[in-house]
């Protein structure tokens, strides 16, 4: 995603436990027909997998993965609605009185040469921005759409456990952040049942049979910005009679910077990067204009609205400089800091620290949000409170040896990330079935 769920290292050293004002609900049965259940089930799953692994989608061009997740929703008994926001898939499944529960898996792959050497690694190729790409899921999406079939089935198979309503969403576009905003646009919480709380988790290079639980703040707010400075075009051998948008473009690269180092407290979180500059065709042309493409992080309120204003006045700036009419400041699109529950999170440790052991991994409020950024964020500030799980993909074997000689552990959104999908799905489909058994929600108000 632009986001990515990327749980660095350091969570391992946070705490393994975790407190809740009632005591957990004992799940060993439940776990334990679930188990079976995957277990029947899970070859399935896993051909699944694979299938959409060798054929990912960029967001919006979903169509075969959202075809396939619409069949198995359809298969496991749910009402299907296609086409939500473009490619999204709403499957809705009413099992008498009770809270309405939203899960969410995001569907599209990312454009990027996979290289992994997986028996079934990805040769599909599209269009992206008007060129020809490799695609690659490399942010684990594949197993994400395989989670919430895996989900379907065991709520079907387990209604005597349950009750209420759930509403499982396969979300389109969540690498852009456009994904979640336009099922929203399109009704989701109008056309179907309103979800009292969810549920979403995300792959991640922990270690398999891990899932971890950040309370409050778990990522940043991500803003990406189109800023086209406008000069004056001619030969290069005349500056003087042009305005040239170069030296604009570079000395704002080089000023906004400032509002990070002289504007924001040291102490908040906030990065600027500078993800792309388009300019010229020539070495002796000076172009009539330069674009620069940049992506602000921010955990609070406070810092994004700096960040944004900080921005807007570095380029304004800029160009008044060098003399050049005022730059076109174009929003591309963002979503705000994912925040967990705070009592849906401490309930969920405690109800599934039982059942996963030390590998329940429970960061506190208090530890910061991670940098990257994840668009369920829409569906939290929309009104609908929720908990995110990290689930462990790599094998600790994995992980050591990679620790060993001294390489870094691939992360989603590397062409080498390769979860094993197995623990990976079964631990997603694990957390999020036996939380809404064992009766995890938001306390009441």
């Amino acid at each position: 995603m632009a986001k990515h769920w990327l749980w660095a290292a350091a969570s391992l050293t946070l705490s393994l436990t975790a407190t809740s004002a009632q005591a957990a609900p004992d799940l060993n049965a439940a776990n334990a027909r679930l188990t079976a259940l995957l277990d029947k089930n899970y070859p399935v799953l896993d051909a699944l997998y694979r299938d959409l692994h060798q054929n990912p989608e960029l967001g919006m061009q979903e169509v075969r993965t959202a075809g396939i997740l619409a069949q198995h929703l359809r298969k496991a008994g749910f009402t299907v609605t296609e086409k939500v926001g473009g490619t999204g898939v709403v499957g809705v499944l009413k099992n008498g009185d009770g809270p309405t529960i939203l899960v969410r898996a995001d569907m599209d792959a990312l454009p990027m040469e996979e290289k992994t050497g997986l028996p079934y690694a990805s040769k599909a190729r599209a269009t992206y921005e008007g060129k020809d790409v490799p695609v690659m899921h490399a942010c684990g999406h594949d197993t994400h759409v395989a989670y919430l079939i895996g989900v379907a089935q065991a709520l079907a198979a387990m209604r005597d456990s349950w009750s209420g309503t759930v509403v499982l969403i396969g979300q389109p576009a969540e690498e852009t952040l456009k994904g979640a905003r336009a099922m929203l646009d399109d009704g989701l919480l109008t056309r179907f049942p309103r979800p009292d709380f969810g549920f979403a988790a995300h792959v991640t290079n922990l270690p398999v049979g891990s899932v971890a639980i950040k309370a409050g703040a778990s990522s940043a707010a991500s803003d990406s910005y189109s800023i086209i400075f406008h000069g004056r075009g001619g030969h290069g051998s005349m500056p003087a009679a042009t305005i040239d948008p170069i030296p604009i473009a570079a000395r704002f690269v080089t000023d906004v910077q400032t509002v990070i180092s002289r504007e924001k407290d040291p102490a908040a979180f906030g990065v600027l990067t500078i993800g792309a500059i388009n300019a010229g065709s020539a070495p002796n042309i000076i172009p009539d204009s330069a674009e620069v493409k940049a992506n602000l992080r921010s955990h609070t309120p406070e810092v994004r609205e700096l960040l944004k204003t900080g921005t807007a006045r570095a380029a304004k700036a800029a160009a008044m400089m060098g003399k050049a009419p005022e730059p076109t400041i174009t929003y591309l699109g963002g979503t705000g800091a994912l925040v967990n529950d705070e009592s849906m999170a401490a309930a969920g440790a405690a109800a599934l620290k039982p059942v996963f052991g030390n590998g329940l991994l429970f960061a506190p409020a208090s530890v910061p949000p991670m940098s990257a950024s994840e668009d369920f964020s829409e569906f939290v500030d929309a009104g609908v409170p929720s908990l995110f799980f990290g689930i462990g993909g790599y094998d600790p074997k994995t992980l050591a040896d990679l620790k060993a000689k001294g390489q870094p552990v691939p992360t989603n959104h590397s062409p080498f990330f390769a979860p094993q999908a197995e623990p990976a799905i079964r631990g997603a489909v694990s957390a999020i079935v036996l939380s809404i058994i064992g009766g995890v929600r938001p306390a009441a108000k």
